[in-house]
Protein backbone atom coordinates (compact mmCIF):
# COMPACT_ATOMS: atom_id res chain seq x y z
CA UNK A 1 0.00 0.00 0.00
CA UNK A 2 1.84 3.23 -1.04
CA UNK A 3 1.50 6.33 0.92
CA UNK A 4 -1.62 8.01 -0.32
CA UNK A 5 -3.31 4.81 0.12
CA UNK A 6 -2.11 5.83 3.59
CA UNK A 7 -3.81 9.31 3.75
CA UNK A 8 -6.94 8.20 1.99
CA UNK A 9 -7.56 5.87 4.42
CA UNK A 10 -7.31 8.46 7.32
CA UNK A 11 -9.06 10.72 5.79
CA UNK A 12 -11.60 8.40 5.71
CA UNK A 13 -12.14 7.16 8.69
CA UNK A 14 -11.32 10.51 10.26
CA UNK A 15 -14.53 11.41 8.49
CA UNK A 16 -16.45 9.23 10.38
CA UNK A 17 -14.89 9.42 13.58
CA UNK A 18 -15.09 13.11 13.97
CA UNK A 19 -19.03 13.00 13.74
CA UNK A 20 -18.91 11.63 17.35
CA UNK A 21 -22.18 9.55 16.60
CA UNK A 22 -25.02 10.25 14.51
CA UNK A 23 -24.70 6.61 12.97
CA UNK A 24 -28.34 6.24 12.59
CA UNK A 25 -27.77 7.72 9.16
CA UNK A 26 -25.93 4.77 8.14
CA UNK A 27 -28.95 1.79 8.97
CA UNK A 28 -26.57 -0.22 7.57
CA UNK A 29 -23.33 -0.05 8.83
CA UNK A 30 -22.04 -2.15 11.94
CA UNK A 31 -21.03 0.35 14.15
CA UNK A 32 -18.44 -1.31 16.09
CA UNK A 33 -16.64 2.18 17.48
CA UNK A 34 -18.47 3.03 20.17
CA UNK A 35 -19.23 1.11 23.59
CA UNK A 36 -22.69 0.25 24.31
CA UNK A 37 -24.67 -2.62 26.32
CA UNK A 38 -26.07 -4.88 23.15
CA UNK A 39 -28.87 -6.56 25.07
CA UNK A 40 -30.68 -4.16 27.83
CA UNK A 41 -31.95 -1.75 25.59
CA UNK A 42 -33.71 -4.83 23.85
CA UNK A 43 -35.80 -4.81 27.53
CA UNK A 44 -39.85 -3.90 27.44
CA UNK A 45 -38.61 -0.76 29.25
CA UNK A 46 -37.72 0.60 25.75
CA UNK A 47 -41.44 -0.19 25.05
CA UNK A 48 -42.81 1.87 28.06
CA UNK A 49 -41.11 4.94 27.00
CA UNK A 50 -41.98 4.48 24.06
CA UNK A 51 -45.61 4.59 25.01
CA UNK A 52 -44.56 8.08 27.19
CA UNK A 53 -42.83 9.71 24.02
CA UNK A 54 -46.27 12.05 23.10
CA UNK A 55 -45.70 13.05 26.73
CA UNK A 56 -42.24 13.27 27.66
CA UNK A 57 -41.36 15.21 23.91
CA UNK A 58 -44.47 17.88 25.47
CA UNK A 59 -43.26 18.15 28.88
CA UNK A 60 -40.10 19.73 30.57
CA UNK A 61 -37.49 17.59 32.79
CA UNK A 62 -37.18 18.11 36.74
CA UNK A 63 -34.22 19.79 38.27
CA UNK A 64 -31.29 18.58 39.80
CA UNK A 65 -33.17 17.79 43.26
CA UNK A 66 -35.63 15.99 41.77
CA UNK A 67 -32.77 14.44 39.78
CA UNK A 68 -30.94 13.21 42.52
CA UNK A 69 -33.34 11.50 44.35
CA UNK A 70 -34.22 9.30 41.66
CA UNK A 71 -30.44 8.69 40.83
CA UNK A 72 -30.76 7.63 44.33
CA UNK A 73 -33.42 4.85 44.23
CA UNK A 74 -31.83 3.65 40.68
CA UNK A 75 -27.78 3.32 42.43
CA UNK A 76 -29.05 3.10 46.26
CA UNK A 77 -26.80 5.95 47.27
CA UNK A 78 -28.14 9.09 49.79
CA UNK A 79 -29.43 11.85 46.81
CA UNK A 80 -26.39 14.29 48.31
CA UNK A 81 -23.75 11.86 47.13
CA UNK A 82 -24.69 11.37 43.60
CA UNK A 83 -25.40 14.09 40.98
CA UNK A 84 -26.59 13.13 37.57
CA UNK A 85 -24.84 14.66 34.04
CA UNK A 86 -25.76 15.07 30.82
CA UNK A 87 -23.65 11.81 29.99
CA UNK A 88 -20.03 10.65 31.97
CA UNK A 89 -19.28 13.40 29.63
CA UNK A 90 -20.17 16.40 31.32
CA UNK A 91 -19.47 15.44 34.88
CA UNK A 92 -15.61 14.65 33.19
CA UNK A 93 -15.65 18.04 31.90
CA UNK A 94 -16.79 19.74 35.54
CA UNK A 95 -14.70 16.97 37.26
CA UNK A 96 -11.28 17.85 35.46
CA UNK A 97 -11.37 21.70 34.96
CA UNK A 98 -11.97 21.83 38.63
CA UNK A 99 -8.77 19.82 39.47
CA UNK A 100 -5.83 21.57 40.83
CA UNK A 101 -2.00 20.46 40.82
CA UNK A 102 -1.06 17.10 38.93
CA UNK A 103 -3.45 14.41 37.77
CA UNK A 104 -1.96 10.88 37.51
CA UNK A 105 -3.49 8.74 34.29
CA UNK A 106 -2.71 5.57 32.66
CA UNK A 107 -2.33 5.32 29.00
CA UNK A 108 -3.61 4.76 26.95
CA UNK A 109 -6.56 5.73 28.05
CA UNK A 110 -9.93 7.65 27.38
CA UNK A 111 -8.50 11.00 26.80
CA UNK A 112 -11.79 13.35 27.11
CA UNK A 113 -10.05 13.24 31.13
CA UNK A 114 -6.52 14.39 30.09
CA UNK A 115 -8.03 16.96 27.53
CA UNK A 116 -9.40 18.95 30.01
CA UNK A 117 -6.75 20.14 31.18
CA UNK A 118 -3.05 20.74 30.41
CA UNK A 119 -0.78 18.71 29.39
CA UNK A 120 2.14 19.82 32.01
CA UNK A 121 -0.51 18.63 34.56
CA UNK A 122 -0.82 14.71 33.39
CA UNK A 123 1.28 12.72 34.83
CA UNK A 124 1.65 9.16 32.74
CA UNK A 125 1.89 5.81 33.59
CA UNK A 126 2.56 3.30 30.84
CA UNK A 127 2.54 -0.21 31.52
CA UNK A 128 5.94 -1.49 30.01
CA UNK A 129 4.17 -4.74 28.92
CA UNK A 130 2.99 -6.17 25.79
CA UNK A 131 -0.52 -6.37 26.71
CA UNK A 132 -0.76 -3.32 28.78
CA UNK A 133 -1.15 -4.59 32.10
CA UNK A 134 -1.07 -3.26 35.30
CA UNK A 135 -2.43 -3.59 39.18
CA UNK A 136 -2.54 -1.39 41.78
CA UNK A 137 1.23 -1.94 42.92
CA UNK A 138 2.75 -0.79 39.74
CA UNK A 139 0.44 2.47 40.05
CA UNK A 140 1.65 2.77 43.89
CA UNK A 141 4.96 2.41 42.62
CA UNK A 142 5.23 4.78 39.86
CA UNK A 143 3.11 7.19 41.67
CA UNK A 144 4.59 6.62 45.05
CA UNK A 145 7.84 8.63 43.24
CA UNK A 146 5.58 10.83 40.92
CA UNK A 147 4.10 12.89 43.03
CA UNK A 148 0.35 13.99 42.19
CA UNK A 149 -2.65 15.60 43.74
CA UNK A 150 -5.74 13.40 41.89
CA UNK A 151 -5.17 9.83 39.93
CA UNK A 152 -7.29 8.73 37.58
CA UNK A 153 -8.58 4.86 37.24
CA UNK A 154 -10.64 3.96 34.44
CA UNK A 155 -11.34 0.29 35.67
CA UNK A 156 -12.01 -2.01 33.19
CA UNK A 157 -9.66 0.58 31.68
CA UNK A 158 -10.35 1.87 28.17
CA UNK A 159 -8.86 0.89 25.37
CA UNK A 160 -6.98 -1.74 26.98
CA UNK A 161 -9.51 -3.95 28.84
CA UNK A 162 -7.64 -4.10 31.79
CA UNK A 163 -9.14 -4.74 34.97
CA UNK A 164 -8.38 -4.02 38.77
CA UNK A 165 -10.17 -6.33 41.28
CA UNK A 166 -11.89 -5.17 44.07
CA UNK A 167 -9.22 -5.62 46.78
CA UNK A 168 -6.78 -4.39 44.60
CA UNK A 169 -8.71 -1.11 43.57
CA UNK A 170 -9.65 -0.97 47.84
CA UNK A 171 -5.68 -0.90 48.29
CA UNK A 172 -5.40 2.19 45.63
CA UNK A 173 -8.24 3.93 47.44
CA UNK A 174 -7.00 3.76 50.52
CA UNK A 175 -3.44 4.72 49.39
CA UNK A 176 -5.40 7.59 48.08
CA UNK A 177 -6.47 8.53 51.31
CA UNK A 178 -3.19 8.27 53.26
CA UNK A 179 -1.70 10.47 50.82
CA UNK A 180 -4.72 13.00 50.61
CA UNK A 181 -4.48 12.08 47.15
CA UNK A 182 -8.07 12.79 45.04
CA UNK A 183 -9.09 9.08 43.84
CA UNK A 184 -11.27 9.22 40.79
CA UNK A 185 -12.66 5.79 39.81
CA UNK A 186 -14.63 5.52 36.31
CA UNK A 187 -16.36 2.19 36.57
CA UNK A 188 -18.46 3.00 33.12
CA UNK A 189 -17.43 -0.61 32.22
CA UNK A 190 -17.21 -2.44 35.68
CA UNK A 191 -20.77 -4.25 34.94
CA UNK A 192 -19.46 -5.90 31.71
CA UNK A 193 -16.88 -7.84 34.36
CA UNK A 194 -17.05 -11.52 35.55
CA UNK A 195 -19.28 -10.95 39.02
CA UNK A 196 -19.97 -7.50 38.60
CA UNK A 197 -22.56 -7.34 40.96
CA UNK A 198 -19.32 -7.44 43.72
CA UNK A 199 -16.91 -5.42 41.65
CA UNK A 200 -18.70 -1.68 42.19
CA UNK A 201 -17.70 1.41 44.42
CA UNK A 202 -21.04 3.08 44.19
CA UNK A 203 -21.86 1.93 47.92
CA UNK A 204 -22.37 4.01 50.57
CA UNK A 205 -20.26 1.89 52.88
CA UNK A 206 -17.27 2.70 50.18
CA UNK A 207 -17.60 5.97 49.60
CA UNK A 208 -18.31 6.84 53.73
CA UNK A 209 -14.81 4.81 54.43
CA UNK A 210 -12.92 6.79 51.26
CA UNK A 211 -13.90 10.39 51.47
CA UNK A 212 -11.07 11.58 48.42
CA UNK A 213 -13.40 8.67 46.50
CA UNK A 214 -15.17 10.25 43.52
CA UNK A 215 -17.15 7.21 41.31
CA UNK A 216 -17.95 7.92 37.91
CA UNK A 217 -20.53 5.90 35.85
CA UNK A 218 -21.59 5.82 32.35
CA UNK A 219 -24.98 5.15 31.83
CA UNK A 220 -24.83 5.39 28.44
CA UNK A 221 -22.26 2.50 28.00
CA UNK A 222 -23.48 0.33 30.91
CA UNK A 223 -27.40 0.16 29.52
CA UNK A 224 -27.04 0.65 26.12
CA UNK A 225 -28.99 4.24 25.81
CA UNK A 226 -26.48 6.50 24.97
CA UNK A 227 -28.81 8.78 23.26
CA UNK A 228 -30.39 9.42 26.39
CA UNK A 229 -27.45 11.31 27.82
CA UNK A 230 -26.90 9.85 30.92
CA UNK A 231 -24.29 9.59 33.25
CA UNK A 232 -23.79 9.68 37.19
CA UNK A 233 -21.36 11.14 39.77
CA UNK A 234 -20.84 9.77 43.13
CA UNK A 235 -18.82 11.19 46.64
CA UNK A 236 -19.40 11.26 49.95
CA UNK A 237 -17.83 14.40 49.64
CA UNK A 238 -20.89 16.46 49.90
CA UNK A 239 -18.94 19.53 48.96
CA UNK A 240 -17.59 18.57 46.27
CA UNK A 241 -20.76 16.71 44.87
CA UNK A 242 -22.94 20.73 45.82
CA UNK A 243 -20.24 22.44 43.68
CA UNK A 244 -20.79 19.95 40.67
CA UNK A 245 -24.75 20.52 41.11
CA UNK A 246 -23.84 24.31 40.52
CA UNK A 247 -21.61 23.86 37.94
CA UNK A 248 -24.21 21.92 35.29
CA UNK A 249 -27.69 23.54 34.25
CA UNK A 250 -30.97 22.79 36.48
CA UNK A 251 -32.23 21.26 33.03
CA UNK A 252 -29.16 19.57 32.25
CA UNK A 253 -30.91 16.14 31.46
CA UNK A 254 -33.86 15.76 29.27
CA UNK A 255 -37.65 14.12 29.97
CA UNK A 256 -36.49 10.90 28.37
CA UNK A 257 -33.55 10.58 30.63
CA UNK A 258 -35.80 11.56 33.78
CA UNK A 259 -38.39 8.65 32.85
CA UNK A 260 -35.46 6.09 32.05
CA UNK A 261 -34.51 6.43 35.99
CA UNK A 262 -37.84 6.64 37.20
CA UNK A 263 -39.10 3.37 35.57
CA UNK A 264 -35.55 1.60 35.68
CA UNK A 265 -35.97 -0.07 39.49
CA UNK A 266 -38.66 -1.96 37.58
CA UNK A 267 -36.15 -3.46 35.15
CA UNK A 268 -33.79 -4.59 37.43
CA UNK A 269 -33.49 -8.07 36.74
CA UNK A 270 -33.50 -7.31 33.13
CA UNK A 271 -30.40 -5.45 33.43
CA UNK A 272 -28.69 -8.23 35.05
CA UNK A 273 -29.38 -10.99 32.60
CA UNK A 274 -28.68 -8.64 29.92
CA UNK A 275 -25.26 -8.05 31.62
CA UNK A 276 -24.60 -12.03 32.40
CA UNK A 277 -25.99 -12.44 28.22
CA UNK A 278 -23.47 -9.82 27.28
CA UNK A 279 -20.42 -11.77 29.52
CA UNK A 280 -21.48 -15.07 27.29
CA UNK A 281 -21.44 -13.68 24.23
CA UNK A 282 -17.68 -11.64 24.82
CA UNK A 283 -16.08 -15.26 25.91
CA UNK A 284 -17.75 -16.87 22.39
CA UNK A 285 -16.43 -13.87 20.25
CA UNK A 286 -12.84 -13.61 21.90
CA UNK A 287 -12.86 -17.43 21.42
CA UNK A 288 -13.53 -16.63 17.41
CA UNK A 289 -11.32 -13.29 17.46
CA UNK A 290 -7.93 -15.34 18.71
CA UNK A 291 -8.74 -17.97 15.59
CA UNK A 292 -7.54 -14.89 13.38
CA UNK A 293 -3.95 -15.10 12.54
CA UNK A 294 -3.05 -10.89 11.63
CA UNK A 295 -4.40 -10.22 15.34
CA UNK A 296 -3.72 -10.25 19.12
CA UNK A 297 -6.39 -10.41 21.22
CA UNK A 298 -6.06 -8.64 24.77
CA UNK A 299 -7.81 -9.90 27.36
CA UNK A 300 -11.01 -7.86 28.92
CA UNK A 301 -13.14 -7.08 31.07
CA UNK A 302 -15.03 -4.84 29.18
CA UNK A 303 -17.91 -4.67 26.23
CA UNK A 304 -14.73 -4.49 23.40
CA UNK A 305 -11.00 -5.75 23.02
CA UNK A 306 -7.71 -4.02 22.27
CA UNK A 307 -6.20 -6.05 19.35
CA UNK A 308 -2.61 -5.44 18.38
CA UNK A 309 -2.88 -5.86 14.70
CA UNK A 310 -0.13 -8.00 12.72
CA UNK A 311 1.27 -8.37 9.62
CA UNK A 312 0.07 -8.36 6.38
CA UNK A 313 -2.36 -5.32 7.75
CA UNK A 314 -1.96 -2.38 9.81
CA UNK A 315 -4.85 -0.74 11.94
CA UNK A 316 -5.88 1.94 9.41
CA UNK A 317 -5.63 0.13 6.55
CA UNK A 318 -7.80 -2.92 8.15
CA UNK A 319 -10.77 -0.78 9.34
CA UNK A 320 -10.65 1.02 6.04
CA UNK A 321 -10.97 -2.05 4.11
CA UNK A 322 -13.63 -3.58 6.90
CA UNK A 323 -15.51 -0.19 6.12
CA UNK A 324 -15.47 0.19 2.63
CA UNK A 325 -16.36 -3.71 1.90
CA UNK A 326 -18.22 -4.86 4.57
CA UNK A 327 -19.94 -1.55 6.05
CA UNK A 328 -18.07 -2.46 9.74
CA UNK A 329 -17.02 0.93 11.83
CA UNK A 330 -13.82 -0.11 14.13
CA UNK A 331 -11.29 2.48 15.62
CA UNK A 332 -8.03 2.57 14.70
CA UNK A 333 -7.43 4.49 17.56
CA UNK A 334 -5.84 7.17 16.01
CA UNK A 335 -5.98 9.70 18.84
CA UNK A 336 -4.86 7.52 21.29
CA UNK A 337 -1.61 8.26 23.14
CA UNK A 338 0.83 5.59 24.96
CA UNK A 339 0.85 3.51 22.05
CA UNK A 340 2.64 3.07 18.86
CA UNK A 341 0.65 4.61 16.68
CA UNK A 342 -0.84 2.62 13.64
CA UNK A 343 -0.29 -0.90 15.70
CA UNK A 344 -3.43 -1.26 18.07
CA UNK A 345 -7.20 -1.12 17.40
CA UNK A 346 -10.19 -1.36 19.46
CA UNK A 347 -13.65 -2.92 18.44
CA UNK A 348 -16.54 -3.60 20.49
CA UNK A 349 -18.56 -6.26 21.37
CA UNK A 350 -22.01 -6.29 20.22
CA UNK A 351 -24.88 -9.18 19.58
CA UNK A 352 -24.22 -12.58 18.27
CA UNK A 353 -25.51 -12.00 14.73
CA UNK A 354 -23.03 -8.82 14.48
CA UNK A 355 -19.82 -11.06 15.69
CA UNK A 356 -20.82 -13.63 13.99
CA UNK A 357 -21.04 -11.31 10.99
CA UNK A 358 -17.44 -9.81 12.00
CA UNK A 359 -15.69 -12.53 12.60
CA UNK A 360 -17.05 -13.80 8.86
CA UNK A 361 -15.68 -10.32 7.50
CA UNK A 362 -12.19 -11.08 9.44
CA UNK A 363 -12.15 -15.00 7.74
CA UNK A 364 -12.73 -13.28 4.38
CA UNK A 365 -9.78 -11.32 4.69
CA UNK A 366 -7.28 -13.76 5.71
CA UNK A 367 -8.30 -16.32 2.70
Amino acid sequence: MNNCDIIGDEQLLKQYYSRYGGYWRFPDMLDYCYLVNPYFNQSAIIKEMQDFFPILVSEYPSGMRVNAELASECWQVKPEHIVVGNGAAELIKVMMESQEGKVGVVRPTFEEYPNRMSEDKVITFVPQNATFRYDADDLIGFFGKNHIDTLLLINPDNPSGNFIQMEGVHKLASWCETKGIRFILDESFVDFSVGYEQNSFIHEEFLKKYPHLCVIKSISKSYGVPGLRLGILCSADENLVERIKKSVSIWNINSFAEFFMQIYPKYREDYKRACDQFIQERECFEIELKKIPFIKVMPSQANFFFLEVLPPYKPKELCAILLKKYNILASACLAKKGIEKNRYMRIAVRNHEDNTKFIKALNELER
